[in-house]
């Protein structure tokens, strides 16, 4: 009903960047939440922002400061800019949306795109 296309993955040194993108298209009614959330090898998959439909944001801790999410409703895609990157972000970064009315909304998943850090 709903599918999520991420992009904008890759490889960085330290200290670079990198700015992940989630579409979502198909049968959309509304979208409402979305968010970024990661998994490294060997680990489970952590929150790492979200955003809700009114542009009010929340962070992990370890991540303030540096990542910035943001949305364009019109596009129904949400963004993740990724700054001083350091080698404990390489994971697979995966998007989530809800989408749907109220009780009847339902979550969507991205397959999830790579990002590396390394030197």
């Amino acid at each position: 009903q709903v599918q999520l296309v991420e992009s904008g993955g890759g490889s960085v040194q330290p200290g670079g960047s990198l700015r992940l993108s989630c579409a979502a298209s198909g049968r959309i009614f509304r979208i409402n939440d979305m968010g970024w959330y990661r998994q490294a090898p060997g680990k489970q998959r952590e929150l790492v922002a979200e955003i809700t439909i009114s542009g009010i944001t929340n962070y992990q801790e370890f991540v303030k400061g540096r990542f910035t999410i943001s949305r364009d409703n019109a596009k129904n895609t949400v963004y993740l800019q990724l700054n001083s990157l350091k080698p404990e972000d390489a994971a697979v970064y995966y998007c989530d949306v809800d989408e749907g009315l109220g009780p009847e909304s339902k979550d969507y998943w991205g397959k999830g795109i790579q990002v590396n850090v390394s030197s």
